[in-house]
């Protein structure tokens, strides 16, 4: 049995989105025209799902998923899905853990038994438990050995000093080694639990089968348990400048990092204006921080803005790679380029312009199966798979006025976090 949910869907979106009685929601869209099946499994049990003393336990169990089941051994799925030339692989975020597989249409039957046997009756050995904890740790320790992932962690941590938004999604070393299988089966069978996860379907599988390999696959979940609270703290609004200076050994260019805290999902076209604003900041040769500060004051070798879009409250950072004489000049210049923002409105030909940018970006994005089913799958664990399809829609409405307004709203020039990093 399946149930078309509460809200109908939209006439504009080109999938279908079902519940099925167990509470797991299916989001399917028919490619005829495409021999390949792409199905990505969405669940809600990111680093913002873990309670304080289990940090990185999300990600670790991310690996630990590909260690087998009972009735699978560690590394039978990698061969079985090698073997059907498909490819798997999972992400994880602060919001969301996801699982993708990739394989001819006609292989789905063969395949997607095993993805929803790993994902849903995790064993989580213990003998590879403690091998895969020092897989993850070389994992955080490289990562602590790139400077441009320490500076944006740095950054985030002081943007949010108290939400889990802060952390470290791999985790800590000292923490890591705490860990148990029990507190990990304890967290998989908390968080991967039918209405906690979305199985979105995309490519040559009609709809009637993908229902039916859903539910056949997708029906015997682990016993149910309840982890520690996690404990959601809000953050204080920043009130000045939380600054943050590093020094690396043997770094090359300096980087400077300028953060703020934007709205989260539930107002989302706030959100879409600050991509505008991204877009008239550093979006190409021609906008206004790239022309200024690369080329043609030649103070940076690049800079980049973007705003990213997360459940609680979202993130909006300027970076740039300079020289380190440049960097006081540098975080000068774009405070007075955020003024400009509040003080006069973009031009015509500029709002115009970065509509296209990220109206085409949007078009490019969304070209393949893979794409479309991860856009669904994301935009579906943040709020409504419905979002995925009105960006280009909601771009094209906005007037130069919101944009002014939203600058002054978000990007102040005296309230914002910096990290600078340069050479020890």
């Amino acid at each position: 049995m399946v149930n078309l949910p509460k809200n109908s869907p939209r006439h504009d979106f080109p999938a279908q989105i079902v519940t099925l009685d167990s509470g797991l929601t299916l989001i399917h869209q028919y490619l005829p025209e495409i021999p390949v099946a792409v199905v990505d499994v969405w669940v809600r049990a990111g680093a913002i799902a873990e309670p304080q003393e289990w940090v990185g336990m999300a990600h670790f169990l991310e690996h630990m998923i590909f260690k087998g089941t009972k009735a699978i051994a560690p590394g039978v799925f990698d061969r079985i899905i090698e073997h059907k030339g498909g490819m798997a692989n999972a992400a994880t975020s602060h919001d969301y853990a996801h699982y993708f597989l990739t394989t001819a249409s006609h292989y789905l039957p063969d395949t997607l038994p095993y993805l929803a046997e790993i994902l849903l009756q995790a064993e989580i050995p213990e003998y590879e438990f403690d091998c895969e904890r020092d897989v993850v740790l070389e994992e955080i320790r490289a990562s602590n050995d790139n400077p441009d992932h320490l500076a944006f962690q740095n950054l985030c941590t002081s943007l949010y000093p108290h939400h889990p938004y802060g952390r470290p999604i791999l985790g800590e070393e000292s923490q890591l080694a705490l860990h148990s299988p029990g507190q990990m089966r304890c967290f998989h069978r908390t968080h991967y639990q039918p209405e906690k996860m979305t199985v979105v379907m995309v490519g040559e599988v009609t709809e009637k089968s993908a229902i039916a390999l859903v539910e056949k696959n997708f029906r015997e979940f682990g016993t149910r348990s309840q982890c520690p609270a996690t404990g959601i703290e809000a953050d204080p609004p920043l009130t000045g400048i939380r600054r943050q200076c590093l020094k690396i050994p043997n770094l090359g260019h300096a980087r400077l990092l300028m953060g703020w805290i934007a709205p989260g999902i539930d107002q989302l076209g706030d959100g879409l204006g600050l991509d505008l604003l991204s877009a008239v900041l550093t979006g190409g040769r021609s906008s206004r921080l790239v022309r200024e500060l690369r080329e043609d004051k030649h103070f940076v070798l690049d800079i980049h803005s973007s705003f990213s879009l997360q459940r609680d409250s979202s993130l909006f950072i300027i970076n740039a790679y300079l020289e380190p004489e440049y960097l006081e000049p540098v975080e000068k210049i774009i405070c007075d380029r955020l003024q400009d923002l509040h003080k006069q409105e973009i031009s015509d030909t500029e709002l115009e312009r970065a509509k296209r940018l990220l109206c085409h970006d949007y078009i490019f994005s969304t070209e393949t199966p893979s794409q479309l089913a991860g856009l669904y799958g994301y935009y579906q664990t943040l709020a409504s798979a419905e979002l995925a399809v009105s960006y280009p829609r909601k771009i094209q409405q906005f007037q130069k006025s919101e944009l002014k307004t939203l600058a002054r709203q978000y990007l102040s020039p005296e309230r914002y976090a910096v990290t600078t990093m340069e050479s020890a």
